[in-house]
């Protein structure tokens, strides 16, 4: 594999890394990652450490927004205006803002993890 194309995937795991980061801000950002992400794991000539990085980021962010998924039925109560006087509206809006940050922690330590890993030339799992 040419050091040229190998550097061209590096940019782009790194774009991939700064597009993840921009998803803790907002939402589009994560579509531009995952396709960063999966066009590289398609790559033939990829290196080992580079595809583990390129799964990572795809894994971190469908797990993420299975998290966001869930935490955002918690807030469906809110919708409703009759409902507003119930105490358990409240008990659930407490739990979706909890799991909205479960899930916003989640994914700013996995960025963390894979940049650090990434940075090493380690694989990351």
């Amino acid at each position: 594999m040419g050091q040229e194309q190998q550097k061209r995937q590096q940019k782009q795991i790194l774009l991939a890394y700064v597009m993840m980061f921009l998803s803790v801000f907002t939402f589009v950002s994560i579509i531009f990652a995952y396709l960063l992400a999966m066009r590289l794991t398609h790559t033939e000539d990829i290196e080992v450490w580079l595809n583990s990085h390129a799964l990572w980021i795809v894994r971190t962010l469908l797990i993420f927004i299975c998290i966001a998924l869930f935490a955002a039925l918690w807030f469906i109560p809110l919708y409703f205006f009759i409902w507003d006087q119930h105490i358990w509206v409240t008990a659930c809006t407490i739990a979706g803002v909890i799991f909205t940050i479960v899930a916003w922690l989640y994914l700013l330590n996995a960025w963390l993890k894979g940049l650090i890993k990434f940075f090493q030339r380690k694989s990351v799992y």
